[in-house]
């Protein structure tokens, strides 16, 4: 990374003894903000779940549990969908909850294999409206290869829920190809994005038509197990950590990797894939679109050797062009241990940290 000045080397050093400081969660009260994916959401997690339930399971912090049975490695996770409206621009809350699932599972380097389903009804939800989300389930289901084996249906009072919320949990079996760890990038690592950002919170966002906006964009609402195998096949155990982008965005995910592994990341923002629709919603409404949730976009690490062949094949994977815009927009460095910079269009660089509040409505 370039040299820096006395001073922005003080604040630099400043900011990474305040990084390294496990969260404390000292709020009152929950706000939407605590599940948003960002810096409420770490004090949450890191403050008072993973200390209640204390195990080595947890100490990874990863998007899935690894359990091993005998010889055999299973990965295991969970996740609850309250995206309002339910239905939007390329998806649903039906193929949400299943994607959802199986990228928690593919980033963990597992294949997917069966969920499960619980849904909870509001009363008066119309049938039709329920008939239409099983449906989307089903195909979501049989798209990504996995089966919904077993689940729960509980009904509540009106308007005590947004029409549906549905709870899934996943089980897959490690691929004996990965050697995933948040805590593995190392220097001189490259830095993989599997497509565009911002597309899945941005489709949320105007469906709700709040903010009077018009643009046509559609969520990437899909299973990344095609991404994941390809870049298994190339860079095998050159691949060092992936994470799918979800709340909070790739800044969010990029920080939580970059703590865990004590690198700094250098990201360079004219490499990041981004709509022009989005970047004009983000602009106007204030918003990074490196901080807007996606459900179909990953992160990769990759050792420097490899990188080539895993951008390459990442663009490949699926033979529908679904990853085709992947790129690789940056690099791991051994200082600022913890921190993440973008080196900015106009050539300078700023610290990209989490999400603060919660500046975009529920998107998963």
């Amino acid at each position: 990374m370039d040299a820096v000045s006395d001073r922005e080397q003080r604040v630099l050093d400043i900011i990474e003894t305040a990084r390294s400081k496990r969260a404390k969660f000292r709020d009152e009260r929950i706000t939407m903000a605590h599940g948003a994916g960002g810096k409420a959401t770490q004090a949450l997690i890191e403050g008072l779940l993973v200390p209640a339930f204390a195990s080595p399971a947890l100490d990874g912090l990863a998007d899935a549990g690894i359990v091993r049975v005998g010889e055999l490695g299973l990965a295991l996770t969970t996740d609850s969908f309250v995206v309002r409206p339910l239905r939007f621009p390329g998806g649903s809350i039906g193929d949400l909850a299943v994607n959802g699932t199986v990228n928690d599972l593919s980033v963990a380097g597992a294949r997917p294999l069966v969920l499960s389903l619980s849904l909870i009804l509001e009363e008066g939800l119309p049938a039709e409206t329920l008939r239409a989300e099983v449906a989307a389930i089903a195909a979501a289901a049989r798209a990504a290869g996995v089966e919904v084996i077993t689940g729960d249906t509980k009904v509540v009072e009106r308007g005590h829920a947004d029409e549906l919320y549905i709870c899934t949990t996943g089980i897959g079996v490690l691929d004996e190809r990965a050697s995933l760890s948040p805590a593995a990038p190392r220097p001189g690592d490259r830095i993989l994005l599997s497509g565009r950002v911002g597309d899945h919170g941005t489709a949320i966002m105007l469906a709700r038509g709040e903010f009077e906006l018009d643009a046509e964009v559609a969520s990437d609402t899909r299973s990344l197990w095609p991404a994941v195998d390809a870049l298994l096949d190339a860079a095998g155990p050159s691949l060092r950590c992936l994470r799918d982008a979800t709340r909070g965005g790739v800044a969010s995910v990029l920080n939580e990797l970059a703590r865990a592994a004590d690198v700094a990341m250098l990201v360079r923002e004219a490499d990041v894939p981004v709509d022009p629709a989005v970047a004009g919603a983000a602009e106007i409404l204030g918003i990074d679109p490196l901080h807007i949730a996606n459900e179909g976009t990953l992160v990769a690490v990759v050792a420097p050797e490899a990188a080539d062949a895993a951008l390459a094949a990442l663009r490949a994977a699926g033979g529908r062009g679904d990853f085709a815009q992947a790129a690789e927009i940056g690099t791991c460095h051994g200082a600022p241990g913890g921190m993440v910079l973008l080196e900015t269009a106009f050539g300078g660089k700023r610290v990209m940290d989490m999400l603060v509040g919660d500046p975009l409505p529920r998107i998963c």
